[in-house]
């Protein structure tokens, strides 16, 4: 079972905790725990997770990061981005960021079978 840190989002957009705090990414985790919670239909720890969850929830708090750290917004799945700045032009695309998230996601998402 995974864990998700604050560490494994700074990690992923290669960022230290001086560009943005813990406390900060921490909310970014749990808002991203919520929202794979509600796509999944599933509760969801992120202190105590699949390794696909924790990969999961880590994408999406990165996404939310990235918006926060360039001025954008992010709302459940829908992103908004607004200029780069230089300070932040080393970051990830965020469409790589989303692109691997939704990947993520859709192998976590058990395939409904019914009859009609």
């Amino acid at each position: 079972m995974g864990s998700v840190s604050a560490e494994d989002v700074r990690d992923a957009l290669n960022v230290k905790d001086s560009d943005i705090s813990d406390a900060k990414v921490l909310k970014m985790i749990k808002r991203a725990e919520v929202t794979l919670e509600l796509e999944l239909s599933a509760g969801i720890d992120y202190q105590n997770c699949s390794e696909a969850q924790k990969e999961a929830i880590t994408l999406l708090a990165a996404i939310y990061a990235v918006c926060y750290l360039t001025g954008g917004s992010a709302i459940g799945l829908n992103f908004s981005v607004g200029d780069l700045t230089n300070s932040t032009a080393s970051l990830p695309s965020l469409a790589v960021l989303q692109a691997e998230f939704e990947r993520v996601l859709s192998s976590l998402k058990e395939p409904y079978v019914g009859s009609v």
